[in-house]
């Protein structure tokens, strides 16, 4: 015992000291280490479901699959015939058009042609709902209704009737109705002699009225389909066959309201 305390040898007993003093802590710091590697290696494995997050052992979740994205193939063409009206003896006569139908959308056109139904102003027009002629709904005012004249396509092949469209937007905060008939919305084909060929306003049958709704600050269509044949005022006989191959001018006359004319091309066989 002795010797523990008086360390004996031929250095200076501080020297000893210091060197017992070195060995205990190394001995302490080995022991901490051992004490620490015990603790952290019994956390280290960590249940991956504890903490409510999905583990790296665990499957993904599945994903179920919606209703199919591409649904029924649409077998109607844009430009059908709008079904919700019957027109009401507003289709032409022996003027050879067909001046009653509305419609929400028409026939684009092929190839993307620049005067496709469709584009540019009208292109979101709906079908305009026909109203009896007792309708209480008031007159649209005059200046009310901007138009606008498209033809559903540049060019037409042979045989293949023209398609018109008229787009009527009302700028007024107040629904109103129109009369979108041949003898009031009256169009005009035209040759490039300015000669007139056909009107819808020639030979219509019944009364010739077709009354729609035109909602506040919204947009109406009407459809008019010609049969390229001739027609002739009051009901009389028009030149007998389909109108020639060419560039003609279509316009438009209404009440109160006015649209830029356009031009179209019936093309040669």
């Amino acid at each position: 015992m002795g010797s523990l305390r008086n360390p004996v040898g031929p250095l200076p007993s501080s020297i000893y000291w210091r060197r017992r003093a070195i060995a205990l802590s190394l001995l302490a710091l080995l022991a901490l280490l051992v004490a620490w590697a015990v603790t952290s290696g019994g956390g280290g494995t960590r249940n991956s479901g504890d903490d409510g997050r999905p583990g790296d052992d665990k499957p993904a979740p599945s994903i179920t699959p919606g209703d199919d994205p591409s649904g029924p193939a649409i077998s109607e063409q844009p430009g059908g015939r709008d079904e919700s009206g019957d027109g009401g003896g507003s289709g032409g006569g022996d003027g050879g058009g067909d001046a009653g139908s509305t419609d929400g959308g028409a026939d684009t056109g092929k190839n993307g042609d620049p005067g496709a139904i469709g584009a540019a102003n009208g292109g979101g027009a709906s079908a305009g709902a026909q109203v009896p002629a007792g309708s209480p709904l008031p007159n649209c005012a005059p200046g009310t209704l901007q138009l606008t004249l498209t033809s559903a396509k540049v060019a037409y092949a042979p045989g293949e009737k023209p398609r018109f469209q008229l787009v009527a937007k009302n700028t007024s905060d107040v629904t109103c109705k129109a009369d979108f008939g041949p003898k009031s919305a009256v169009l005009t084909v035209s040759d490039t002699t300015d000669d007139e060929v056909w009107s819808s306003a020639d030979c219509p049958s019944g009364s010739g009225s077709l009354l729609l709704r035109v909602p506040a600050n919204s947009t109406v269509s009407h459809i008019v389909d010609w049969d390229r044949r001739h027609s002739a005022p009051r009901c009389a006989t028009p030149p007998a066959g389909q109108v020639l191959a060419g560039t003609y001018l279509l316009e438009a006359r209404f009440a109160g309201a006015t649209a830029t004319p356009a031009s179209f091309r019936l093309d040669k066989d």
